[in-house]
């Protein structure tokens, strides 16, 4: 890894967006199906993966649970319930309610459970049967319920949404821009060791031409001793070829440029289909896996049937 690159964990927008989706999206999605599952069917509490989530909007249960509270409930065989035992059930009014067993009593062969609140003076007046049982008490996330009411607003699901979208965009821009400036850096390296071969190169043409160039002037002493060339011809002389010298140094520097572009385009082409291959590998590798693990999974309920 060189220096100047940067550890995903090392960036604090990274860390913004990973905690928003953490905390955010699973409780979205969790209101998204208790709302989809209560419009679907109004007489039936919904549930998330068998447990049924409810806000807790008195304090007859206190100090154990308080307003606020989300409480989640597991459906439960009302048979198997016992004594100090925390359900939910419904109420007379269908309300339901979360309350602790304090009594089982069985009137003319139907059970029922006689149901207190644990911060009340008095149990409960009307009789609970199995049938209006939702659930047995598992756990409680303090304060939650509140935030999970105002998610439930259609308003409030579409700021979160816009805010996700919005988190996104800025990681992204944020990302995109470092890939620019790690790529005009490379570019410029890649520019910088072309040149230094260039002018290598330009160096050594460069005392080559000055010895054909001192050659041809000692052939034509030679040829001509008596030719004299005037002061301004020669000087006209070298002026057309140092034009001409410049003209081509500037054709030459044309196509060299062309061609280094071309090859870091090749390069970055190639980079990216390497990139490319490795995320291809890595899908390959965990549908592997996830075909593994589905395989096992049949093997255990092949076993247990």
């Amino acid at each position: 890894m060189k220096k100047g690159d940067k550890k995903w964990y090392k960036s604090w927008s990274n860390w913004l967006i990973l905690i928003a989706c953490i905390i955010l999206i699973p409780i979205l999605i969790m209101n998204l199906s208790i709302m989809m599952q209560a419009k679907k069917d109004k007489d039936k509490v919904p549930s998330v993966f068998g447990i049924k989530p409810f806000m807790v909007l008195s304090g007859s249960m206190e100090t154990e649970i308080q307003i606020g509270d989300l409480i989640l409930t597991r459906v439960v065989d009302p048979t198997t319930l016992k004594v100090d035992d925390v359900i939910a059930f419904r109420d007379a009014e269908g309300t339901v309610t979360t309350h602790r067993i304090i009594d089982i009593v069985v009137q003319e062969g139907v059970t029922y459970f006689i149901t207190k609140g644990d911060n009340n003076s008095s149990q409960d007046r009307n009789l609970v049967e199995y049938k209006d049982v939702e659930g047995i008490y598992i756990g409680r996330i303090p304060g939650i319920g509140s935030m999970m009411k105002s998610l439930s607003e259609p308003t409030t699901i579409l700021v979160i949404v816009v805010g996700i979208t919005i988190l996104f965009v800025i990681g992204f821009m944020i990302s995109y821009r470092k890939q620019q400036e790690k790529d005009r850096k490379e570019f410029l390296e890649y520019k910088r060791k072309l040149q230094e071969n260039k002018e290598e190169k330009e160096s050594h043409e460069k005392r080559a031409v000055q010895m054909d160039f001192t050659l041809e002037e000692q052939n034509e002493e030679k040829e001509s001793l008596e030719q004299v060339l005037d002061n301004n011809k020669v000087k006209e002389s070298e002026e057309e070829f140092l034009q001409y010298k410049k003209m081509k140094e500037e054709q030459e520097r044309k196509k060299q440029e062309e061609k280094e572009y071309e090859e870091f385009l090749e390069y970055k082409r190639m980079k990216e289909e390497q990139e490319e291959e490795k995320k291809r590998l890595e899908r390959k590798e965990q549908e592997y896996l996830e075909f593994k693990k589905y395989q096992e999974e049949q093997k255990q309920k092949n076993s247990q049937d």
